[in-house]
């Protein structure tokens, strides 16, 4: 397969970036995209040419630091996917392919494809967690938890806070992300005792990093390789709304 590369390429968080074309020929249909950029890597080092910088670790879509926006897609065209699972054949033969970094006030450029998203951990330091103490694991049956509530739960904890959500949205909101992390303890007996210290202290640390706000466009969800639903932003919306009544005084 014969593909048309137009890559952003910036050297440094303060350097002037551009997009520069390459061309890649005899790409094998079943190459994944991120052998699709190690080929065109090798190209370039045997050329003398600086390779493009992007992130890959795990490949397997669980940790999503692949992420990059490819044709206004975060995450590229597959549905329910990271870039990482989607392959050269999902293309077609002689297509051009405009691939960028996720674009975030919040997430500034580290290098190329690469974005600093510690602003999503930090979010997660003020909250994503309990502090109750509670010893070694106990028996399952131990604290019922009602199978709608488990169901709620396991599905928000399925973000991987890979940030195409934030990528995708035009005011670059963080909400589902931080929407998943809260209702994932929010749902769940152990997280009660701090739910509302929980929402209240992860919302503000959102505002503080630089996210747009939310205004239901709802293209995060679509962008969401692991399908957290729209839901756990309005959760969170109601459970921050009552921590300004009950943490008040």
């Amino acid at each position: 397969m014969r593909f048309t590369l137009k890559i952003w390429r910036q050297s440094g968080p303060e350097a002037k970036g551009a997009f520069v074309t390459y061309q890649l020929d005899d790409i094998s249909e079943d190459a994944s995209f991120l052998e699709m950029l190690d080929v065109l890597n090798d190209q370039l080092e045997a050329r003398g040419e600086e390779p493009v910088a992007f992130e890959s670790d795990c490949r397997e879509g669980i940790c999503g630091v692949c992420g990059a926006v490819v044709g206004g897609q975060a995450h590229a065209k597959v549905p329910r996917a990271t870039l990482c699972q989607v392959h050269m054949r999902d293309y077609d033969d002689g297509e051009t392919l405009v691939i960028e970094p996720f674009r975030s006030r919040a997430f500034p450029i580290i290098k190329d494809l690469i974005v600093d998203r510690s602003a999503m951990d930090r979010i997660l330091v003020e909250g994503g967690f309990v502090t109750v103490r509670t010893g070694s694991a106990p028996e399952a049956h131990t604290m019922p938890v009602p199978k709608e509530d488990s169901d709620r739960a396991f599905d928000a904890a399925a973000c991987i806070g890979c940030g195409a959500c934030v990528a995708a949205c035009p005011n670059a909101a963080a909400m589902l992300f931080t929407g998943a992390k809260v209702a994932h303890l929010g749902v769940l007996p152990q997280g009660q005792p701090e739910r509302y210290q929980r929402v209240q202290a992860m919302v503000d640390q959102l505002q503080a990093e630089g996210f747009g706000h939310c205004s239901n466009h709802q293209e995060c969800v679509r962008a969401c390789p692991k399908g957290v639903k729209l839901e756990v932003i309005s959760r969170m919306n109601r459970d921050y709304l009552l921590a300004q009544f009950k943490l008040r005084g």
